[in-house]
């Protein structure tokens, strides 16, 4: 996009042609509902809407705390003029959701951060209630991408020891049953899938310790498919990886620390 601009009235240095706007602030009511906006929010994704508009969800990163902190992911719509026209919840009542992923089916997938955390499926239009899809593990969730191609969902762990994933629904789309595993990577780059014995973490080990020859990232944090590449990155080592969805292989496309960033 070009090289960072001066620094404008928001305090966002933006490439020429970009623009920014404050859309919501933390405890100040938005839309005609109202909707008083959520604390910490986080991972954010955006949707269509088939009047010209679009709707974009933001997740909470807060501990649920009845009557304070309740909101898991919240909704904002706006036309095709980008002027706000409803704001509202779409899940409640969950703990520290961080990042999550867009769906191809126009569905918002949010992470819960904490070691027993699961993945719930939303409606970004506020119509359908949102589901909790443990079969994609149970484990301290970052974000995730589907492969539309693959028919996979690969997800990230934000922990220094953690693992990459992939889940393999038994009926593309449908996430409720599946399977999941964890990536092993050769020093050629080749990645391997082992399945993960027991997904839900229903005995005492932990999802990303159940296989000795996973491989670790430190700190898995946000993901994105696009032409057949999942991109992540992990922030502790300060790098950024390309799996190649049809040959399996992993490439480190930057590294921070190698290159003496900070």
């Amino acid at each position: 996009y070009g090289p960072m601009q001066t620094v404008d009235a928001n305090g966002m240095m933006l490439p020429q042609g970009f623009s920014s706007r404050i859309v919501a602030r933390t405890d100040q009511e938005i839309g005609p509902r109202p909707y008083k906006f959520h604390v910490l929010p986080d991972g954010m994704g955006a949707f269509k809407a088939d009047d010209g508009g679009f709707i974009l969800v933001s997740n909470s990163e807060a501990p649920y705390i009845r009557g304070v902190a309740e909101i898991g992911t919240a909704a904002i719509r706006f036309d095709r003029n980008f002027n706000i026209t409803d704001a509202y919840p779409i899940l409640k009542n969950t703990m520290l959701n961080c990042a999550g992923g867009v769906t191809p089916w126009d569905t918002w997938l949010s992470c819960e951060e904490i070691e027993t955390g699961k993945v719930f499926e939303c409606d970004p239009f506020g119509i359908e209630a949102s589901v909790a899809r443990p079969a994609l593990g149970v484990f301290k969730h970052e974000a995730c991408a589907v492969d539309p191609v693959g028919k996979k969902v690969y997800l990230t762990e934000d922990l220094g020891d953690g693992c990459l994933y992939r889940f393999s629904p038994a009926s593309y789309p449908d996430l409720s049953r599946g399977l999941l595993e964890v990536a092993a990577v050769s020093d050629d780059g080749q990645v391997s899938w082992v399945p993960v014995p027991d997904p839900q973490f229903t005995g005492v080990t932990p999802t990303r310790m159940q296989v000795p020859d996973a491989e670790r990232f430190r700190r898995g944090e946000g993901m994105w498919y696009d032409d057949g590449i999942v991109y992540f990155a992990t922030t502790q080592d300060d790098r950024v990886y390309a799996l190649h969805c049809e040959s399996q292989t992993l490439e480190v496309l930057y590294d921070g620390v190698a290159l003496g960033s900070t």
